[in-house]
Protein backbone atom coordinates (compact mmCIF):
# COMPACT_ATOMS: atom_id res chain seq x y z
CA UNK A 1 0.00 0.00 0.00
CA UNK A 2 1.62 3.27 -1.01
CA UNK A 3 2.38 5.60 2.19
CA UNK A 4 1.42 9.40 2.13
CA UNK A 5 3.58 11.70 2.31
CA UNK A 6 3.84 12.14 6.41
CA UNK A 7 7.45 11.72 7.38
CA UNK A 8 9.72 8.72 7.65
CA UNK A 9 7.56 5.86 9.09
CA UNK A 10 4.74 8.07 9.98
CA UNK A 11 1.23 5.50 9.99
CA UNK A 12 -2.73 5.91 10.23
CA UNK A 13 -3.40 3.37 12.49
CA UNK A 14 -6.99 2.01 13.26
CA UNK A 15 -7.51 -0.31 16.30
CA UNK A 16 -10.95 -2.36 16.32
CA UNK A 17 -12.33 -2.83 20.20
CA UNK A 18 -14.13 -0.89 22.75
CA UNK A 19 -12.57 -3.01 26.13
CA UNK A 20 -10.19 -2.59 28.24
CA UNK A 21 -7.47 -4.81 26.26
CA UNK A 22 -8.32 -1.90 23.46
CA UNK A 23 -7.87 1.01 25.53
CA UNK A 24 -4.90 -0.58 26.44
CA UNK A 25 -3.34 -1.63 22.95
CA UNK A 26 -4.39 2.43 22.05
CA UNK A 27 -2.84 3.83 25.11
CA UNK A 28 1.08 1.41 24.23
CA UNK A 29 0.33 2.22 19.94
CA UNK A 30 -0.10 6.32 20.58
CA UNK A 31 3.34 6.60 22.70
CA UNK A 32 5.07 4.79 19.23
CA UNK A 33 6.52 7.97 17.01
CA UNK A 34 5.21 5.33 14.33
CA UNK A 35 1.64 6.49 15.00
CA UNK A 36 0.50 9.56 13.05
CA UNK A 37 -2.71 9.75 13.29
CA UNK A 38 -4.90 6.83 15.73
CA UNK A 39 -8.63 5.85 14.79
CA UNK A 40 -10.59 3.41 17.23
CA UNK A 41 -14.23 1.91 16.27
CA UNK A 42 -16.04 1.88 18.36
CA UNK A 43 -13.42 2.74 21.18
CA UNK A 44 -14.64 4.12 24.77
CA UNK A 45 -14.67 7.31 26.64
CA UNK A 46 -11.27 6.34 28.20
CA UNK A 47 -9.48 5.35 24.48
CA UNK A 48 -10.84 9.27 23.17
CA UNK A 49 -8.47 11.16 25.17
CA UNK A 50 -5.64 8.78 22.65
CA UNK A 51 -7.07 9.60 19.14
CA UNK A 52 -10.82 9.74 17.31
CA UNK A 53 -12.98 6.94 18.11
CA UNK A 54 -15.38 6.13 15.64
CA UNK A 55 -19.16 4.27 15.72
CA UNK A 56 -18.11 1.61 13.13
CA UNK A 57 -19.21 -2.32 13.49
CA UNK A 58 -16.43 -4.18 14.06
CA UNK A 59 -17.86 -7.41 12.60
CA UNK A 60 -18.93 -5.82 9.12
CA UNK A 61 -15.64 -5.95 6.68
CA UNK A 62 -17.54 -4.26 4.35
CA UNK A 63 -17.61 -0.75 6.65
CA UNK A 64 -13.96 -1.19 7.75
CA UNK A 65 -13.15 -1.97 4.66
CA UNK A 66 -14.70 1.55 3.61
CA UNK A 67 -13.16 3.30 6.70
CA UNK A 68 -10.10 2.06 5.92
CA UNK A 69 -9.92 3.69 2.37
CA UNK A 70 -11.53 7.04 2.94
CA UNK A 71 -9.02 7.66 5.15
CA UNK A 72 -6.81 5.71 4.68
CA UNK A 73 -5.34 3.60 7.15
CA UNK A 74 -1.75 2.06 7.02
CA UNK A 75 -2.11 -0.84 9.42
CA UNK A 76 -5.44 -2.45 11.52
CA UNK A 77 -4.88 -4.03 14.80
CA UNK A 78 -8.34 -6.65 15.58
CA UNK A 79 -8.16 -6.39 18.94
CA UNK A 80 -11.08 -8.86 20.10
CA UNK A 81 -11.66 -12.63 18.60
CA UNK A 82 -15.12 -12.15 17.03
CA UNK A 83 -14.04 -10.34 14.01
CA UNK A 84 -11.62 -12.71 13.29
CA UNK A 85 -13.82 -15.41 14.05
CA UNK A 86 -16.20 -13.52 10.95
CA UNK A 87 -13.02 -13.16 8.56
CA UNK A 88 -12.58 -9.55 9.08
CA UNK A 89 -9.01 -9.96 8.33
CA UNK A 90 -9.19 -12.20 5.48
CA UNK A 91 -11.05 -9.13 3.93
CA UNK A 92 -8.40 -6.63 4.95
CA UNK A 93 -5.35 -8.56 3.44
CA UNK A 94 -7.30 -9.18 0.22
CA UNK A 95 -7.61 -5.25 -0.22
CA UNK A 96 -4.07 -5.14 0.49
CA UNK A 97 -4.30 -3.58 4.47
CA UNK A 98 -1.76 -4.43 6.72
CA UNK A 99 -3.06 -6.19 9.38
CA UNK A 100 -2.69 -7.94 12.95
CA UNK A 101 -4.54 -10.64 13.70
CA UNK A 102 -4.97 -14.27 12.14
CA UNK A 103 -7.32 -15.48 9.22
CA UNK A 104 -10.56 -16.85 10.43
CA UNK A 105 -9.34 -20.56 9.40
CA UNK A 106 -6.39 -20.09 11.69
CA UNK A 107 -9.20 -18.40 14.30
CA UNK A 108 -10.80 -21.80 14.78
CA UNK A 109 -8.31 -22.14 17.17
CA UNK A 110 -10.57 -20.14 19.67
CA UNK A 111 -13.44 -20.19 17.79
CA UNK A 112 -13.34 -24.13 17.75
CA UNK A 113 -12.50 -25.96 20.96
CA UNK A 114 -12.75 -29.42 18.66
CA UNK A 115 -10.39 -27.83 15.90
CA UNK A 116 -8.16 -27.33 18.87
CA UNK A 117 -8.07 -30.58 20.35
CA UNK A 118 -8.06 -32.48 16.74
CA UNK A 119 -5.15 -30.13 16.07
CA UNK A 120 -3.31 -30.46 19.63
CA UNK A 121 -4.04 -34.45 18.81
CA UNK A 122 -2.12 -34.12 15.32
CA UNK A 123 0.71 -32.15 16.76
CA UNK A 124 0.73 -34.57 20.03
CA UNK A 125 0.70 -31.74 22.07
CA UNK A 126 -0.13 -32.41 25.83
CA UNK A 127 -3.63 -31.57 26.74
CA UNK A 128 -6.63 -32.74 28.96
CA UNK A 129 -8.42 -35.76 27.54
CA UNK A 130 -11.78 -35.30 25.88
CA UNK A 131 -14.27 -36.27 24.17
CA UNK A 132 -17.11 -33.62 21.34
CA UNK A 133 -20.60 -34.37 21.33
CA UNK A 134 -23.60 -32.74 19.18
CA UNK A 135 -26.22 -34.10 21.04
CA UNK A 136 -26.92 -34.31 24.94
CA UNK A 137 -27.65 -37.87 25.68
CA UNK A 138 -24.09 -38.99 24.69
CA UNK A 139 -22.23 -36.24 26.61
CA UNK A 140 -24.32 -37.02 29.62
CA UNK A 141 -23.25 -41.01 28.97
CA UNK A 142 -19.97 -40.04 28.73
CA UNK A 143 -20.00 -37.90 32.18
CA UNK A 144 -21.55 -40.44 33.88
CA UNK A 145 -18.39 -43.18 32.82
CA UNK A 146 -15.82 -40.50 33.55
CA UNK A 147 -17.05 -39.68 36.66
CA UNK A 148 -16.44 -35.77 38.35
CA UNK A 149 -15.20 -33.11 38.48
CA UNK A 150 -15.53 -32.73 34.83
CA UNK A 151 -15.26 -29.42 32.70
CA UNK A 152 -17.95 -28.90 29.97
CA UNK A 153 -17.32 -26.66 26.92
CA UNK A 154 -19.32 -24.56 24.79
CA UNK A 155 -17.27 -25.30 21.49
CA UNK A 156 -17.42 -21.95 19.78
CA UNK A 157 -17.02 -18.49 20.81
CA UNK A 158 -18.95 -17.45 24.31
CA UNK A 159 -17.14 -14.22 25.45
CA UNK A 160 -15.06 -16.14 27.99
CA UNK A 161 -17.76 -17.73 29.53
CA UNK A 162 -18.84 -20.98 27.82
CA UNK A 163 -16.99 -22.86 30.45
CA UNK A 164 -18.55 -25.05 33.31
CA UNK A 165 -15.75 -26.71 35.85
CA UNK A 166 -18.30 -29.21 37.54
CA UNK A 167 -18.11 -30.50 40.87
CA UNK A 168 -20.85 -33.16 40.55
CA UNK A 169 -22.90 -35.02 38.05
CA UNK A 170 -26.25 -33.15 38.40
CA UNK A 171 -24.10 -29.78 37.57
CA UNK A 172 -22.16 -31.32 34.62
CA UNK A 173 -25.82 -32.48 33.20
CA UNK A 174 -27.18 -29.17 33.66
CA UNK A 175 -24.11 -27.56 32.03
CA UNK A 176 -24.70 -29.98 29.30
CA UNK A 177 -28.49 -29.57 29.21
CA UNK A 178 -27.97 -25.27 29.22
CA UNK A 179 -25.97 -25.56 26.46
CA UNK A 180 -27.96 -27.57 24.19
CA UNK A 181 -31.05 -25.52 25.12
CA UNK A 182 -28.87 -22.02 23.74
CA UNK A 183 -27.67 -20.47 26.71
CA UNK A 184 -24.72 -19.45 24.78
CA UNK A 185 -26.74 -18.97 21.52
CA UNK A 186 -24.88 -21.08 18.19
CA UNK A 187 -21.70 -21.53 20.24
CA UNK A 188 -22.97 -24.11 22.59
CA UNK A 189 -24.82 -25.91 19.79
CA UNK A 190 -22.08 -28.76 20.03
CA UNK A 191 -19.79 -29.73 23.30
CA UNK A 192 -16.82 -30.34 24.44
CA UNK A 193 -16.33 -32.68 27.51
CA UNK A 194 -12.77 -32.59 29.26
CA UNK A 195 -11.00 -33.92 31.90
CA UNK A 196 -10.49 -31.81 34.66
CA UNK A 197 -7.24 -30.64 35.23
CA UNK A 198 -4.93 -30.19 38.41
CA UNK A 199 -2.66 -27.54 38.96
CA UNK A 200 -1.59 -23.71 38.18
CA UNK A 201 -3.39 -21.81 35.63
CA UNK A 202 -1.06 -19.08 33.89
CA UNK A 203 -1.08 -17.41 30.08
CA UNK A 204 1.61 -17.60 28.06
CA UNK A 205 1.67 -14.99 25.15
CA UNK A 206 3.33 -15.70 21.82
CA UNK A 207 3.44 -13.82 18.53
CA UNK A 208 3.94 -15.67 14.94
CA UNK A 209 4.09 -14.26 11.76
CA UNK A 210 3.09 -17.64 9.86
CA UNK A 211 6.90 -18.73 10.07
CA UNK A 212 8.88 -17.70 12.93
CA UNK A 213 7.38 -17.00 16.21
CA UNK A 214 9.09 -15.15 18.63
CA UNK A 215 8.18 -15.63 23.11
CA UNK A 216 6.06 -12.37 24.20
CA UNK A 217 5.65 -12.74 27.86
CA UNK A 218 3.32 -13.95 30.96
CA UNK A 219 0.94 -13.21 33.14
CA UNK A 220 -1.72 -14.80 35.61
CA UNK A 221 -5.02 -13.98 34.97
CA UNK A 222 -7.86 -14.45 38.44
CA UNK A 223 -11.24 -15.63 36.66
CA UNK A 224 -13.33 -16.28 39.55
CA UNK A 225 -15.14 -13.45 41.22
CA UNK A 226 -14.38 -13.40 44.61
CA UNK A 227 -11.05 -13.23 46.45
CA UNK A 228 -9.43 -16.60 47.33
CA UNK A 229 -10.23 -17.75 44.11
CA UNK A 230 -14.31 -18.07 45.11
CA UNK A 231 -17.08 -18.31 43.37
CA UNK A 232 -18.41 -18.34 39.60
CA UNK A 233 -15.93 -17.66 37.01
CA UNK A 234 -16.22 -14.39 35.41
CA UNK A 235 -14.21 -12.89 31.88
CA UNK A 236 -10.87 -11.85 34.54
CA UNK A 237 -10.97 -10.09 37.71
CA UNK A 238 -7.50 -9.42 37.73
CA UNK A 239 -4.08 -10.13 36.33
CA UNK A 240 -0.32 -9.35 36.89
CA UNK A 241 2.71 -9.82 34.55
CA UNK A 242 5.09 -11.59 34.68
CA UNK A 243 3.51 -15.05 36.37
CA UNK A 244 6.46 -16.59 38.24
CA UNK A 245 4.96 -20.01 37.79
CA UNK A 246 6.08 -19.83 34.13
CA UNK A 247 9.45 -20.14 34.71
CA UNK A 248 12.32 -19.99 32.16
CA UNK A 249 12.36 -24.08 31.84
CA UNK A 250 8.30 -24.43 31.80
CA UNK A 251 8.36 -21.67 29.03
CA UNK A 252 10.58 -23.67 27.03
CA UNK A 253 8.75 -27.08 27.33
CA UNK A 254 5.38 -24.78 26.27
CA UNK A 255 7.21 -23.93 23.43
CA UNK A 256 8.87 -27.05 22.53
CA UNK A 257 6.24 -29.75 23.17
CA UNK A 258 3.10 -27.11 22.38
CA UNK A 259 3.32 -24.08 20.78
CA UNK A 260 5.80 -24.80 18.15
CA UNK A 261 3.59 -28.13 17.05
CA UNK A 262 0.63 -26.81 16.79
CA UNK A 263 2.32 -23.92 14.66
CA UNK A 264 3.57 -26.63 12.53
CA UNK A 265 0.35 -28.60 12.17
CA UNK A 266 -1.36 -25.41 11.02
CA UNK A 267 0.97 -24.57 8.40
CA UNK A 268 1.07 -28.32 7.33
CA UNK A 269 -2.93 -27.55 6.68
CA UNK A 270 -2.16 -24.76 4.92
CA UNK A 271 -3.29 -22.34 7.58
CA UNK A 272 -0.46 -20.28 8.83
CA UNK A 273 -1.09 -18.33 11.99
CA UNK A 274 -0.16 -14.56 12.20
CA UNK A 275 -1.08 -12.56 15.20
CA UNK A 276 -0.78 -12.98 18.54
CA UNK A 277 -1.44 -16.97 20.20
CA UNK A 278 -2.13 -16.91 23.94
CA UNK A 279 -1.66 -19.94 25.06
CA UNK A 280 -3.19 -21.02 28.44
CA UNK A 281 -1.39 -23.39 30.31
CA UNK A 282 -2.04 -25.91 33.13
CA UNK A 283 0.95 -26.40 35.68
CA UNK A 284 1.50 -29.58 37.64
CA UNK A 285 4.98 -30.54 38.88
CA UNK A 286 6.83 -28.87 36.23
CA UNK A 287 5.01 -29.84 33.36
CA UNK A 288 3.25 -27.61 30.65
CA UNK A 289 -0.20 -28.82 29.10
CA UNK A 290 -2.50 -26.54 26.93
CA UNK A 291 -6.10 -25.41 28.71
CA UNK A 292 -7.16 -23.63 25.27
CA UNK A 293 -5.96 -21.17 22.57
CA UNK A 294 -6.99 -17.73 21.89
CA UNK A 295 -6.27 -16.00 19.28
CA UNK A 296 -5.80 -12.44 20.49
CA UNK A 297 -4.48 -10.49 23.64
CA UNK A 298 -6.47 -11.44 26.93
CA UNK A 299 -8.31 -9.11 28.58
CA UNK A 300 -7.13 -8.53 31.39
CA UNK A 301 -3.82 -9.74 30.78
CA UNK A 302 -3.30 -7.30 27.65
CA UNK A 303 -3.56 -4.67 30.29
CA UNK A 304 -0.92 -5.74 32.22
CA UNK A 305 1.60 -6.57 29.29
CA UNK A 306 0.74 -3.15 27.35
CA UNK A 307 1.41 -1.53 30.75
CA UNK A 308 4.95 -3.24 30.74
CA UNK A 309 5.42 -3.21 26.69
CA UNK A 310 4.89 0.65 25.75
CA UNK A 311 5.66 1.85 22.50
CA UNK A 312 7.57 -1.02 21.31
CA UNK A 313 4.29 -2.89 21.03
CA UNK A 314 3.47 -1.45 18.12
CA UNK A 315 7.03 -2.47 16.15
CA UNK A 316 6.08 -6.00 17.21
CA UNK A 317 2.56 -6.28 16.36
CA UNK A 318 4.14 -4.24 12.68
CA UNK A 319 6.99 -7.10 12.37
CA UNK A 320 4.33 -9.40 13.10
CA UNK A 321 1.75 -8.59 10.37
CA UNK A 322 4.88 -7.68 7.59
CA UNK A 323 6.13 -11.28 8.70
CA UNK A 324 9.75 -10.01 10.03
CA UNK A 325 9.63 -11.36 13.47
CA UNK A 326 13.10 -13.13 12.76
CA UNK A 327 14.64 -9.97 13.20
CA UNK A 328 12.42 -8.27 16.19
CA UNK A 329 13.15 -8.34 19.82
CA UNK A 330 11.28 -7.62 23.17
CA UNK A 331 13.48 -5.39 25.74
CA UNK A 332 11.83 -5.96 28.62
CA UNK A 333 12.29 -3.66 32.02
CA UNK A 334 12.85 -6.36 35.31
CA UNK A 335 9.69 -4.63 36.18
CA UNK A 336 6.34 -6.03 36.91
CA UNK A 337 2.61 -4.94 36.58
CA UNK A 338 -0.64 -5.34 38.25
CA UNK A 339 -4.44 -4.76 37.18
CA UNK A 340 -7.33 -4.94 39.32
CA UNK A 341 -10.62 -5.08 37.79
CA UNK A 342 -13.46 -2.52 38.78
CA UNK A 343 -17.07 -4.46 38.17
CA UNK A 344 -20.21 -3.97 38.73
CA UNK A 345 -22.12 -5.01 41.20
CA UNK A 346 -23.93 -8.54 40.95
CA UNK A 347 -21.52 -9.47 38.05
CA UNK A 348 -20.79 -12.05 36.46
CA UNK A 349 -24.91 -12.25 36.78
CA UNK A 350 -27.40 -9.71 36.45
CA UNK A 351 -26.33 -5.78 37.02
CA UNK A 352 -27.67 -2.49 36.24
CA UNK A 353 -26.13 -0.14 33.95
CA UNK A 354 -26.08 3.90 33.95
CA UNK A 355 -24.16 4.31 37.74
CA UNK A 356 -21.73 7.35 37.87
CA UNK A 357 -18.65 6.96 38.41
CA UNK A 358 -16.71 10.10 39.51
CA UNK A 359 -12.71 10.63 41.07
CA UNK A 360 -11.14 9.67 37.19
CA UNK A 361 -10.52 13.50 36.30
CA UNK A 362 -8.65 14.21 39.88
CA UNK A 363 -5.72 11.19 39.29
CA UNK A 364 -2.88 11.72 37.12
CA UNK A 365 -1.40 8.58 34.47
CA UNK A 366 1.63 8.10 33.35
CA UNK A 367 3.51 5.00 32.38
CA UNK A 368 3.31 3.59 35.51
CA UNK A 369 -0.32 4.01 36.47
CA UNK A 370 -3.37 3.99 34.34
CA UNK A 371 -7.24 3.35 34.28
CA UNK A 372 -7.79 1.61 31.35
CA UNK A 373 -11.76 1.85 30.73
CA UNK A 374 -13.65 -1.78 29.49
CA UNK A 375 -17.28 -0.67 29.91
CA UNK A 376 -17.87 2.73 30.31
CA UNK A 377 -20.11 5.69 28.49
CA UNK A 378 -20.18 9.17 28.29
CA UNK A 379 -23.37 10.81 29.39
CA UNK A 380 -22.69 14.82 28.63
CA UNK A 381 -19.98 15.72 30.94
CA UNK A 382 -20.90 12.44 33.31
CA UNK A 383 -19.16 9.11 33.40
CA UNK A 384 -21.50 5.93 33.92
CA UNK A 385 -20.87 2.16 33.89
CA UNK A 386 -22.05 0.41 30.89
CA UNK A 387 -20.98 -3.15 31.31
CA UNK A 388 -19.98 -6.11 33.68
CA UNK A 389 -16.53 -5.31 34.37
CA UNK A 390 -16.02 -1.78 33.95
CA UNK A 391 -12.08 -0.24 35.27
CA UNK A 392 -8.83 -1.86 34.93
CA UNK A 393 -6.98 0.13 37.76
CA UNK A 394 -3.26 -1.01 36.27
CA UNK A 395 0.23 -0.24 37.85
CA UNK A 396 4.31 -1.08 37.24
CA UNK A 397 6.83 -1.26 39.82
CA UNK A 398 10.02 -2.98 40.18
CA UNK A 399 8.42 -5.84 41.92
CA UNK A 400 4.71 -6.68 42.35
CA UNK A 401 4.32 -6.42 45.73
CA UNK A 402 5.07 -2.43 44.83
CA UNK A 403 3.52 -2.47 42.09
CA UNK A 404 -0.06 -4.16 43.78
CA UNK A 405 0.41 -1.59 46.47
CA UNK A 406 0.37 1.08 43.58
CA UNK A 407 -2.51 -0.19 41.96
CA UNK A 408 -4.67 -0.46 44.81
CA UNK A 409 -3.38 3.33 46.18
CA UNK A 410 -4.61 4.59 42.84
CA UNK A 411 -7.61 2.33 43.37
CA UNK A 412 -9.17 4.21 46.40
CA UNK A 413 -9.47 7.04 44.47
CA UNK A 414 -12.32 5.89 42.29
CA UNK A 415 -15.39 6.91 43.47
CA UNK A 416 -18.15 4.28 42.41
CA UNK A 417 -20.27 3.21 44.93
CA UNK A 418 -21.88 0.20 42.82
CA UNK A 419 -19.19 -1.46 41.68
CA UNK A 420 -16.77 -3.69 43.30
CA UNK A 421 -13.47 -5.52 43.12
CA UNK A 422 -11.10 -8.47 44.47
CA UNK A 423 -8.74 -7.22 47.27
CA UNK A 424 -6.35 -9.81 46.45
CA UNK A 425 -5.28 -9.30 43.11
CA UNK A 426 -1.69 -11.00 42.76
CA UNK A 427 -1.95 -13.31 46.00
CA UNK A 428 -0.64 -16.60 44.48
CA UNK A 429 2.74 -14.94 43.44
CA UNK A 430 2.59 -13.14 46.97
Amino acid sequence: MKQRPRGAGAMNILILGSGGRAHALAWAVQQNPKCDRLWMAPGNPGMAALGECVAIDIEDAAAILKFVKQKPIDFVIIGPEAPLALGVSDALRAADILTFGPSKAAAALESSKNFTKQICDAAKAPTAAYRHFSDAQSAKTYIAAQGVPIVVKADGLAAGKGVIIAEDIQAAYSAVDNMFAGEFGSAGAEVVIEEFMEGEEASFFVLCDGKNLLPMGSAQDHKRVGDGDSGPNTGGMGAYSPAPVLTKEISEKALHEIIRPTMAEMRRRGIPYQGVLYAGLMIKEGQPRLVEYNVRFGDPECQVLMMRLGAQALDLMLATAQGQLNTAKINWADDHALTVVLASQGYPGAYQKGSEIKGLDDMAFDSKQMVFHAGTKQDGTTLRANGGRVLNVTARAETLSAAQSRAYKLLEKVDWPEGFHRTDIGWRAL
